[in-house]
């Protein structure tokens, strides 16, 4: 069954937070999505977007122009790509609660997560930053007002207070604040839909939701990366929310950004895996019930994370995921597409590079960083622990005292120089690919985590010896 009968909405997601590409790579890769099977973006901006006014404090170094939104949208459009932006509005609110002019907004104190719901100014927050985006997306047919992990609900103070009263439940609360933000856009916007994140709606009684008025006013996301998704509870739970009243419902899986905050090379068999789980799910649910589905491709876990795997390193385990979600499953069609749109001759789920190299664009960025990271940190971990001449007999507690039996030299100098050597030829070649596609500070991000730690560690050493035979450093 073909995949496009199963979802009409396929939408890649991207996650702006964390090493947003410039605006000269969107126009690059927009054609390949298309291409893919991809019809819609949904574009979660974050500190991206050129907030004005008073909230222009909550713009990024780097962040888009309204010029440059403009053309992503007009690429868009070029490409065939509906764009739906995604504006968080209660739960990961950190990159506007981290500035001094919004703490007083949290819903506790210590923590930037959560946005206060019982503060008239957290609404009229929110509504001016939707107001500002919808301004530059005059016309979407959904915006998504997030809503997902609203952590600490109900442990502030007014909260606290306001749960004593034997009717409220932080599940009231939670629904309270979900209905303004929707009715909000829905007064303002009356063209557009709002989305949510499911997650939040998930263990709440079927009655509370019906009677909140909520399913009139927002399409739930369902969301769920693992490999091992739960298809019958899949089914369950769509089942649920259709008898609650929502009239359309969303599925979100992920190509990367899901197996690890710290995550560099993408597991390309895990997202398969989901995306196949969840062409079981919608073929098992209610009929007609999920019109779309996000391929999420988170860049952060949230604003204070490290960066995940960069985009260019994850577009051929998306190839894959769209293509299958495209024609029901990984079929020879799928990967003689995946394989022609990539410039790869021959496809391995395990080792993208093993045959020959990609021709996207960014495959460059995709082999260096393979390179970084399945041969040059694993080398310089290799030489300085699994080495026996250098933790025989120049351990730390040698290098301290810069002393080595000259024997033992010619057992770990080579070595250490020809990996220098390595480092040496890699990085800027490396350095010049990141600049191609991302911005200064994401370039300098993704280097210092996982570039420098290893290689000062190299340099260290080979200093190191260099001092105890009497010669000059590196």
């Amino acid at each position: 069954m073909a995949g496009s009968s199963l979802f009409q909405m396929r939408v890649v997601h991207l996650d702006l937070k964390g090493a947003p590409p410039k605006v000269s790579y969107l126009s690059e890769v927009f054609p390949l999505f298309r291409a893919l099977g991809a019809n819609a973006l949904l574009m979660e901006y974050e500190d991206m977007f050129p907030y004005e006014g008073r909230l222009k404090l909550l713009r990024a170094q780097h962040a888009y122009s309204p010029s440059e939104v403009r053309a992503i949208l007009h690429l868009a459009r070029q490409h065939g790509l509906e764009v739906i932006p995604l504006l968080q509005t209660f739960g990961h609110m950190e990159f506007v609660l981290k500035h001094g002019a919004f703490a007083h907004l949290r819903e506790v104190a210590l923590f930037p997560s959560t946005l206060n719901p019982h503060e008239p100014e957290s609404l009229a927050l929110v509504g001016a930053m939707v107001d500002q985006v919808m301004e530059l997306h005059q016309g979407a047919r959904w915006l998504h007002i997030g809503c997902d992990e609203v952590y600490y609900l109900g442990e502030g103070e007014a909260s606290k207070q306001w749960l004593q009263q034997e009717q409220n439940s932080a599940a009231t609360l939670c629904l309270s604040h979900m209905r303004a933000v929707a009715s909000h856009v829905r007064a303002r916007h009356p063209d557009t839909t709002p989305l949510v994140w499911d997650d939040m709606l998930r263990d709440m009684p079927e009655g509370l939701l019906e009677e909140s008025g909520v399913p009139q006013l927002v399409e739930p996301v369902l969301w769920d990366y693992r490999a091992d998704l739960d298809v019958p509870s899949k089914v369950v739970l769509m089942e649920k929310f259709r008898a609650c009243g929502f009239p359309r419902l969303w599925a979100a899986s992920a190509f990367k950004g899901a197996t690890g905050a710290h995550q560099a090379l993408t597991p390309a068999e895990h997202h398969l895996r989901n995306q196949l789980q969840w062409l079981e799910a919608v073929q098992a649910g209610p009929a007609g019930a999920l019109q779309g589905i996000v391929l999420t491709g988170w860049q952060r876990y949230d604003h204070f994370a490290v960066l995940c795997e960069l985009l260019p390193v994850a577009i051929p385990t998306l190839a894959i995921c769209l293509q299958s979600l495209l024609h029901g499953s990984f079929s020879e069609e799928a990967k003689a597409t995946v394989q022609s749109c990539l410039g790869v001759s021959s496809l391995d789920l395990t080792d993208f590079t093993r045959e020959g190299a990609c021709s996207f664009p960014g495959s460059d960025i995709l082999a260096l960083v393979t390179q970084v990271g399945l041969h040059l940190r694993s080398s310089v971990e290799a030489l300085l622990d699994g080495n026996r001449y250098v933790t025989g007999w120049f351990s730390p507690y040698h290098r301290k005292r810069k002393v080595i039996h000259p024997v033992m030299v010619p057992h770990i100098q080579p070595e250490a120089l020809s990996l220098l050597g390595r480092w040496a030829t890699l990085l800027p070649e490396l350095e010049a690919a990141l600049t191609r596609v991302f911005y200064p500070d994401a370039v300098e991000e993704w280097l210092e985590e996982n570039v420098h730690p290893s290689l000062q560690k190299l340099q260290s050493l080979a200093q190191d010896l260099s001092q105890a035979i009497g010669q000059p450093g590196p």
